[in-house]
């Protein structure tokens, strides 16, 4: 008997069934307006992510710092128990030995002075009491220290497991970009930036310090969005507002979000805007600053640059504007 022999004609048959050629398989090559939607797509969403990122890592950092000090005012607590509790059962071995001493009758007559061997004992035991209550106190205070410790380290856990959870995600995603860039490269349509570009000149209607941070904006024309950039070779969004605007003297807080919050009591009608203000869009995902004569300048997207463009062609989703 013979088991899998195959007839070649047959074997070819199926061959040619199961199959098909390679270019019948093959996605037809996408189109350059089609692989820069995909990039946008994927940028739109990169925004959402990185901003989450840049909010858990935020949070992380305050967890930590909580947490670093809490610790370290924890070890001070227990070395200073420590030392009290030592002081204590030393004073307390001590007074029992002066107690034994001149409480017998053959101690208290060998004793030179009784008088003062009797003053001494009471001191002591004073001092012992002192210390004791005091040991209780600070003993009270280091458990309570403790449990808020403790807390801040649970805190810091949660903290430390959302940003590997975003950060993850975060990988992924530029997977699929450095993906798509390289499709982009490939059909000439990639602009990597330059590192080290010395931008442009500011020479609209701004004054006082929004001029400042426009300056400093229009200084990085040219250089790459980054991820999580906070200059100098590259910048995301957030990160570009926050360095024009720290320029000027003004301190931002690091993702969109944070900035939109800051500006609460600062925000201002979309139709009355001004040189230097903050206009947020795409749900909070993304920020620009207005540069007057209906321009913005910001850092737009992977695998593109910081540039200025008109306000009227943005295509994002506007939610509204902050003045610092």
């Amino acid at each position: 008997m013979r088991f899998g022999r195959v007839p070649v004609a047959a074997g070819l048959a199926f061959g040619l069934v199961l199959y098909p050629t390679g270019a019948a398989l093959a996605d037809p090559r996408p189109t350059l307006a089609q692989a820069k939607a995909k990039l946008e797509k994927l940028n739109d969403k990169a925004d959402k992510v990185v901003e989450q990122f840049n909010q858990a890592n935020e949070r992380y950092k305050k967890a930590k710092s909580t947490y670093t000090k809490l610790n370290d005012s924890y070890k001070r607590k227990l070395e200073t128990v420590a030392d009290l509790r030592a002081q204590v059962i030393g004073m307390a071995v001590e007074s029992y030995k002066l107690g034994e001493d001149v409480t017998s009758w053959p101690g208290l007559f060998n004793s030179d002075n009784p008088n003062a061997m009797l003053s001494g004992w009471a001191v002591a035991g004073q001092l012992s009491q002192e210390r004791a209550e005091k040991l209780a106190v600070f003993d009270r205070e280091n458990k309570g220290l403790k449990a808020e410790r403790d807390k801040a380290e649970v805190a810091l856990d949660e903290a430390d497991e959302e940003r590997d959870a975003v950060e993850k995600e975060r990988a992924e995603i530029r997977k699929l970009i450095a993906q798509q860039k390289k499709l982009l490269d490939r059909l000439g349509a990639y602009n990597p930036g330059n590192p080290n570009s010395t931008g442009i000149k500011y020479t609209g209607p701004a004054s006082g310090s929004a001029a400042a941070a426009l300056r400093f904006a229009y200084a990085q024309v040219g250089k790459p969005y980054i991820y999580g950039g906070t200059g100098p070779r590259g910048y995301d969004c957030s990160g570009l507002t926050q360095a024009a605007w720290a320029a000027a003297g003004v301190s931002l807080p690091r993702t969109t979000w944070q900035q939109w919050a800051w500006g609460a009591s600062r925000k201002v009608d979309l139709n009355d805007l001004q040189p230097g203000d903050l206009i947020f869009s795409e749900g909070l995902g993304h920020v620009s600053i207005y540069a007057g004569n209906g321009q913005i300048v910001h850092a737009p997207q992977t695998g593109d640059v910081v540039k200025v463009v008109k306000l009227s062609s943005y295509g994002r989703s506007l939610v509204g504007a902050v003045r610092p």
